[in-house]
Formats: C-alpha cells, sequence, structure tokens
C-alpha cells in the first residue's frame, strides 16, 4: 500500500511543480496532497507541520489570484490589460518560459491600448502585470519546492 500511496504522491508533487508555472493547474495544493499521502502511509509529519503547511499554502493560493491584479493595477493596468496579459501568457505557452513572459507583456501593452492608453502608459502597466505574476510564480515555486522536499525526503527516510 506504500508504494501506492508514494507513486501517487511524487507524481502529484512533479505535476504540482509544473502546476506553479502551467496556468490551470493548481501547484502547491497538488504538492500538500502529496504530502498528506505521505503523511497516510506511515506519519512522519507531525500535526502542527501539516496545520502550518496548509495555511501556508492556502495563502498561497489567495496570492496567486490577487498579487498579479494588484500590482497591474498599482502600475495603472486596465481591465483589458489584464484581460490581454492572461490572453497572451496562456498563447506564450508554445514557448515557455520566455514566451509566456513575453506573452504576458505584449498581451498586456495591446489589451491597454485597445482600452485607450498611449504605448508608454501600457509598457508601464504591462511591466506591472509581468512583475506581479512572476512574484507570484516565485512564491508558488518556492512553496511547492519545499513540499516536493519534505514529501521525497520521507519516502527516501522510510527506506532507509
Amino acid at each position: 500500500m506504500e508504494v501506492l500511496l508514494f507513486t501517487i504522491a511524487i507524481l502529484l508533487a512533479l505535476t504540482g511543480l509544473a502546476g506553479c508555472i502551467i496556468p490551470g493547474l493548481p501547484g502547491p495544493p497538488l504538492n500538500f496532497i502529496a504530502i498528506l499521502l505521505v503523511q497516510w502511509a506511515y506519519q512522519p509529519f507531525t500535526a502542527s507541520f501539516l496545520w502550518i503547511w496548509a495555511a501556508v499554502t492556502l495563502v498561497v493560493v489567495i496570492l496567486d489570484y490577487f498579487l498579479p491584479i494588484w500590482v497591474s493595477k498599482k502600475f495603472g493596468a486596465t481591465r483589458e490589460g489584464i484581460i490581454g496579459s492572461i490572453v497572451g501568457l496562456i498563447a506564450g505557452m508554445i514557448f515557455p518560459p520566455i514566451g509566456m513572459i513575453a506573452g504576458l507583456i505584449v498581451g498586456a501593452i495591446l489589451g491597454d491600448m485597445v482600452a485607450g492608453k498611449s504605448f508608454q502608459d501600457a509598457a508601464k502597466s504591462g511591466l506591472g502585470n509581468a512583475v506581479g505574476t512572476l512574484f507570484s510564480i516565485g512564491f508558488k515555486l518556492i512553496v511547492s519546492g519545499m513540499l516536493t522536499w519534505y514529501a521525497c525526503s520521507r519516502i527516501v527516510m522510510y527506506y532507509l
């Protein structure tokens, strides 16, 4: 039974890492589920450890939705610019990771220009959108990386 739980945990952890970059995949929650599967297999974690990481995962998920929008608004992005950045990010997935970042910025600039902003103002808000999104991705990668490390290290410790 442990082998099955560990295999699923590792697959979830790796998918969670990918989910930090690929829109639509919930990165940190998948990594937290991996931790729970390892816990179910042989209880290597304390209850306080699990509650703290549950809270951290929840905060990162909330930040993932609000941080890019908040930073974009601080840089003067319009609704059209934010929508353009999302479309650009998805279109840029053809050439990850550079295409995603470039698509995000170009989409935000084009969206803001459609909303009537000058190129300079649109470029400023496009940069803000990129900064907010990259910070959000960075937070997710840090949390998911740590959770993946905890899950994998406890699996290795189980077999030693």
